[in-house]
């Protein structure tokens, strides 16, 4: 959520900023909702303040027993106005809340206009390796090994879903424990965190209420997560942080549960796009001196995997009307898929400054006492649904074998291949 006060005295710059997102928020119609707030508050004020000074005037009337019921009678009125104002001030406020909530957070100054096909690429690492036959897309070699299988999913939940056996559920286990345990090694800390949190803590990152339709409502007030970033970052919600605990490191591995309901008809085939899918997630709550740099750390942690699985990729900073609702700065990471020829996004690393923390009013005293809010970032350390496909592609072979990746072995019980 943004800070009110910087609305209230950068209102140009907040138009502008959200315009590159292409959001209509009405800032117009923020601003003058504070303005009743602020108007109802200082009207109340003023009541209380009479009220006090009358009150004092009529206990000395009654000491001296001199009549004050007239002036009993007038502070009785004043107390019904301060009543009503009060009521007129949770609805103002409710409603003020309601506006800051729909409000993205601003692009950060770094980050190129434009949109999805304006992403500016960074670095490339890897190259494609260049294969002597046709490699099939992972949806084939997968059903030819046994290992995917689309229909059953489909058969017991519906279009969107995959089904991996055998070597290949045994792959993404292998996949989980090598990522968790690679970050771990950096100096995250392991969570099993929650899949199902409360509407508040969807709130607190950004999911609610402008994602509302993207996510699985489970009742009036649960939510299945999209992503483990839900609950790991709200860990922290409500909570006032020392300065010597930042940064805090914090990973964790989850199903992820979308509607991809702005994606009808997108990807349909295989694993590419689906509503349920594996992801392992990194989130950091910092100081926000450094938080910049933490974010250059983050994606550097997130290409490490890639790296130790040989996997070409590249990273790319995404355009501002790319970002997602709460993102000030994102960069993605694509990795190169063989079979169906393409770069898919494995990862999304993104830096929010205080907009979360705002939200779930998580905090910290820095070293002078002073309560401030944190910065917060995630990034996916990665996802499986883009990982398992890619593996399955790019280390195929003309005999119809995939090879697995020498980082693998130890985690899948030192099997080179699945044929």
């Amino acid at each position: 959520m943004l800070d009110l006060k910087f609305i209230r005295e950068n209102p140009g710059a907040v138009r502008a900023a959200i315009a590159k997102k292409n959001d209509k928020s009405d800032i117009d119609a923020v601003l003058a909702v504070d303005g009743r707030r602020r108007e109802i508050i200082q009207r109340t004020e003023a009541l209380k303040a009479e009220r006090n000074r009358v009150s004092g005037e009529i206990a000395q009337k009654k000491k001296a027993k001199e009549p004050a019921d007239a002036l009993i009678e007038e502070m009785r009125q004043v107390g019904e106005k301060i009543a009503q104002l009060d009521n007129d001030l949770r609805d103002v406020e409710t409603e003020l809340q309601q506006r800051l909530s729909w409000i993205p957070n601003l692009p950060h100054a770094s980050v190129p206009p434009g949109g999805e096909a304006d992403m500016k690429i960074i670095r490339h690492w890897g190259e494609p390796a260049k294969k002597d036959f046709a490699v099939r897309p992972h949806w084939e070699i997968g059903e030819q090994l046994g290992i995917l299988d689309i229909p059953a999913a489909t058969k017991v939940s519906g279009a969107g879903f995959y089904m991996l056996r055998g070597l290949g559920a045994k792959l993404q286990r292998a996949l989980v424990a090598y990522m968790l345990d690679t970050h771990a090694a950096a100096g995250f800390v392991e969570h099993a965190a929650p899949y199902l949190v409360t509407a508040d803590t969807m709130f607190g990152t950004g999911q609610l209420p402008k994602m509302a339709d993207d996510m699985y409502k489970v009742d009036d007030n649960m939510w299945l997560i999209p992503t483990a970033e839900v609950s790991l970052t709200n860990l922290f919600k409500q909570d006032i942080l020392s300065y010597q605990q930042l940064p805090v490191y914090v990973v964790g591995h989850s199903p992820c549960f979308r509607r991809e309901a702005g994606a009808a008809g997108k990807d349909t085939r295989g694993m590419i796009r689906v509503h349920q899918f594996e992801k392992v997630e990194m989130v950091k709550i910092v100081r926000p001196e450094s938080s910049y740099d933490e974010l250059e750390s983050l994606v550097a942690q997130a290409e490490k995997i890639l790296q130790g699985l040989c996997i070409p990729y590249r990273v790319g900073m995404l355009a501002a009307g790319d970002l997602s609702f709460a993102a000030a700065k994102c960069y993605d990471i694509e990795l190169w898929t063989a079979g169906i020829e393409r770069w898919l996004e494995i990862s999304s690393c993104s830096y929010f400054e205080d907009f979360q923390a705002r939200r779930m009013n998580c905090r910290f005293r820095d070293e002078e006492k002073k309560v401030l809010f944190p910065h917060t970032l995630n990034g996916s350390g990665l996802a499986l649904a883009r990982l398992i496909p890619a593996i399955l592609e790019n280390y195929q072979n003309a005999d119809g074998t995939v090879t697995i990746p020498d980082a693998l072995r130890p985690y899948m019980g030192g099997i080179e291949k699945i044929g």
